[in-house]
């Protein structure tokens, strides 16, 4: 509001500057309305949980004269700031967190200023209620006494609950946890806790419930999300006694005795009765109906009953009495009762032990001799016990008891009274070995039940066992293994089987004896079980090592088991090493060994290892050979024929060595031999015709031989060529073009080799080799000619001459030579060295004719296939 000062006459003066000055309007805000966001803060409202630095509002206001404005906020004195605001933007904070349960309303002075003058208004701001606040039960703890009597349905408490906040969010409705486990309900608007109908309460079985109630109120927005509170509080129900249960006797049944030095009026026994109702209950008072015959009396208030006549003064010897409790009421009068049964019985004193007794009077050990594994539940009828004692009712009843080995007898009857006569039960017909006990020895006890005194005694019981053939032979071990070596002579012992017959006499006796397929070189000894080869027995490792057969056991009665043997034969280095056949005569190309190989038929190893060395050379210095592989190659410094020829004068340069195979048993064994080695130099022309010529060079037969055959083959492909030309020009004007010879693969024959021949089969037929095909663009001549689709039948070529009969060289070497252990005569050791038969010289053969075919294919341009 703007301030104007009062006009006064001492300021008439000041009035002649007044003209000349402008006068100066206060500012002012923009009233926006309450739904705006900016102006004067007036009728703005806020939410509770607006979180602290929100910019909430925006002051606004203008100046008449157009000058900038300030604005500021203002509290009064002892209040709390909310906010702040930017003085030159007008902005408004919240910096105080809001409660509208604490304060929902808020005043603030707004003030804007031009610089000259300030306008300042007081405006107030709502605080609107969100869903921040929990239900809060009033009034805690919940403690409520109810009589058990109270009807079923009826309210018993009222729970209140309270929630600070308003709307839906302040709403509180009641429920119960645990809803079909209690006896209660409780209506969820007025949280009026009721019983539940048809339900009572009973304080003689549960004088206490615990219910769990819960307060939730109806929700409502906190923070943009619908939040929903809830409370618990537990309401402890008291149930109060009332008297509706008649009373009870503790103890029942109820039993006493009268000795027979009972004193007149002496106390037999005191029974008990508790009012039903725990709570506050009512005294008791006792009395006996009948059944007393004036013999006994009861006190009214502690229940003890009494004899008043002497014990021989009583003329029965059980008393049955009725006793009756009844309540009586604080005013004296008897309301409810109740009854119970006590037996009384009259009993002399306990002055005598339970006595044994045999067919002759009182006996303390009685004695048996019988068979062992009777049958179970079988009695022991040669056992004729008694036993007695002589007091009367309790002092008479004693208990039966077998002492000793458990399990094994059961005696019959357990509870005696006064007399009965003992039986003896087998109950583990197992445990009645002889093997295990030739005596069973027990103790016989009786003892009194309920006697103070426990008078007792006791009788040996003696049971002697008599053998049966009950066990079968047994042996030691389910099998065993033995080691033999092969050399061992016939009747060498093997291995000792056990077996053992727990059972006594003849019955323990074990005759031993062995079958199977194994056990042909094998006895055994009926009565030791030592187990030895027969006396003609040979054993050989490397025939079979293995044997296996099934030793018995058996005795009188022929119960028996079995055991099985395995045995082993060891091998013992009796084969020495034998060189193949093929060692006789080697050719050694200069940079390529050259191969022995020697064969020990020992079945073990380190017996048929074989290592191999050169014993004798002429001269010396010029081969090496590989211990373990047998391969034989020169010293390295040997590279050509030349320095051969400096070494020695022998121009054929066919060298003689003694070589040595020597296993590696023990003792070693070894065989030597003489190996003929031909040392020849690498030729220029490499493949299978120079290898075949380098092999054949010592015997020119073989090769002329062969030549002859590769001739013969070509002559005939020439007459077959030139006799399937002729027919095919002779149906034709034009000359045909050449038809294409296709050549079968021959099948390949079967052949062996020797080392003094290589032995040809000649072929059924020579002209099965070959079959003329017409070729598929040749089936059609340019003529147009097509009469003739018969190509003609090739002439049948001569059949290759026979190879020529090759003698062996007579300075050939013989087959046998010295060796260190005797002398060595090659041969075939076994199929596995058969399948090497075929040597170096054949293999070279049949790579040379394969050459000199495919080179005269390709010479006449003939395809090969």
């Amino acid at each position: 509001m703007k301030h104007v000062r009062r006009f006064t006459p001492s300021l008439f003066l000041s009035l002649v500057h007044v003209c000349l000055v402008q006068a100066n309007y206060a500012p002012y805000f923009f009233d926006n309305g309450a739904r705006s966001t900016n102006g004067n803060m007036a009728l703005l409202s806020l939410s509770e949980d607006t979180p602290v630095g929100t910019h909430v509002y925006t002051l606004n206001g203008t100046d008449p004269e157009g000058d900038p404005v300030t604005y500021g906020l203002a509290y009064e004195a002892g209040s709390r700031r909310y906010f702040s605001v930017d003085k030159n933007l007008g902005n408004v904070t919240l910096i105080e967190e809001l409660d509208r349960e604490k304060e929902d309303e808020i005043e603030v002075i707004v003030s804007i200023s031009d610089g000259l003058s300030t306008v300042s208004e007081k405006v107030r701001i709502l605080v609107m209620d969100a869903n921040d606040e929990s239900p809060e039960f009033i009034n805690t703890p919940y403690i409520v006494q109810v009589p058990e009597n109270t009807p079923s349905g009826s309210s018993i408490f009222k729970i209140e609950a309270v929630d600070k906040d308003t709307g839906s969010g302040g709403s509180i409705t009641y429920f119960l946890q645990n809803i079909h486990a209690n006896k209660f309900t409780i209506d969820r608007h007025s949280g009026v806790l009721r019983i539940k109908t048809g339900v009572t309460l009973d304080y003689e079985k549960s004088r206490t419930h615990f219910v769990v109630v819960v307060a939730k109120d109806g929700g409502g927005k906190l923070r943009g999300d619908n939040k929903v509170f809830s409370a618990t509080t537990t309401v402890t129900v008291n149930v109060v006694d009332v008297q509706d249960t008649p009373p009870m006797f503790i103890g029942t049944p109820y039993y006493g005795y009268v000795y027979e030095d009972t004193l007149a009026g002496s106390e037999v026994l005191t029974v008990v009765a508790l009012d039903g109702d725990r709570g506050n209950p009512n005294s008791i008072h006792y009395c006996i109906v009948n059944g007393d015959e004036g013999s006994f009396e009861i006190s009214n208030t502690t229940g003890a009953i009494s004899v008043i006549k002497s014990p021989n003064q009583l003329k029965k010897e059980v008393y049955e009495l009725k006793v009756q409790a009844s309540e009586v009421s604080q005013e004296g009068d008897i309301s409810v009762y109740a009854f119970a049964m006590v037996t009384i019985r009259v009993v002399d004193l306990n002055n005598h032990p339970p006595t044994f007794y045999g067919e002759n009077g009182p006996q303390n050990r009685f004695e048996l001799t019988m068979y062992e594994h009777p049958p179970e539940g079988e009695i022991l009828r040669g056992l004729k016990i008694t036993v007695n004692d002589s007091d009367q009712g309790a002092n008479a009843k004693f208990n039966l008891r077998l002492v000793g080995p458990g399990g094994i007898f059961r005696v019959v009857p357990q509870t005696v009274l006064n007399e009965a006569q003992v039986t003896i039960i087998v109950e583990n017909s197992a445990a009645i070995d002889y093997e295990k006990f030739k005596v069973l020895t027990f103790k016989l006890l009786a003892i009194e039940v309920n006697t103070p005194e426990k008078f007792s005694s006791t009788a040996d019981v003696v049971i002697r066992l008599l053998d049966t053939n009950d066990n079968v032979p047994k042996f030691s071990s389910d099998y065993y293994i033995a080691r033999i070596p092969e050399n061992s002579p016939g009747g060498s012992n093997v291995v000792a089987v056990t077996a053992t017959d727990p059972d006594s006499g003849l019955w323990g006796e074990v005759k031993y004896s062995i079958y199977g397929t194994g056990a042909d070189l094998f006895l055994i000894h009926p009565s030791t079980g030592i187990i030895y080869t027969q006396p003609w027995a040979v054993l050989d490792a490397e025939v079979n090592s293995k044997y296996n057969f099934y030793v018995k056991a058996e005795d009188t009665d022929g119960k028996y088991s079995l055991a099985e043997v395995f045995i082993t034969v060891l091998d013992v280095n009796d084969h020495s090493p034998e060189f193949n056949e093929n060692i006789q005569e080697k050719t050694m190309i200069i940079g390529s060994p050259v191969k022995i190989e020697a064969i020990d038929q020992d079945a073990e190893e380190p017996n048929n290892i074989v290592d191999y060395s050169i014993m004798q050379a002429d001269p010396a210095n010029v081969f090496d050979i590989d211990q373990s592989t047998g391969e034989i190659k020169l010293k390295s410094y040997i590279r050509s024929l030349d320095i051969i020829h400096n070494i020695t004068k022998n121009k054929d340069c066919i060298w003689s060595l003694v070589v040595q195979a020597k296993d590696r048993g023990s003792p070693s064994f070894s065989t030597t031999a003489v190996l003929k080695i031909d040392i020849t130099e690498e030729t220029l022309h490499k493949g299978p015709m120079a290898a075949f010529l380098m092999q054949t060079k010592d015997n020119p037969m073989k090769a002329l031989g062969v030549l002859a055959g590769v001739m013969g083959i070509m002559v005939l492909i020439t007459i077959m060529i030139s006799t399937a030309m002729f027919w095919r020009n002779k149906r034709s004007n034009k000359i045909m073009p050449v038809r294409r010879i296709i050549k079968k693969r021959q099948t390949p024959q079967p052949r062996t080799i020797r080392m003094e021949w290589l032995k040809f089969k000649r072929p059924s037929n020579a002209g099965e080799k070959f079959v003329v095909e017409d070729d598929a663009k040749s089936l059609q001549n340019e003529n147009s000619n097509n009469n003739i689709q018969v190509a003609p039948v090739p002439p049948t070529a001569p059949l290759p001459p026979p190879p020529p009969t090759m003698a062996p060289r007579g300075d050939a070497p013989g087959w046998r030579g010295p060796t260190v252990s005797g002398s060595l005569t090659p041969k075939f050791i076994n199929k596995q060295l058969k399948k090497r038969g075929h040597g170096s010289a054949h293999n070279a053969l049949v790579s040379e004719l394969k050459m000199k075919f495919e080179k005269r294919n390709a010479a006449i341009g003939e395809p090969h296939i």
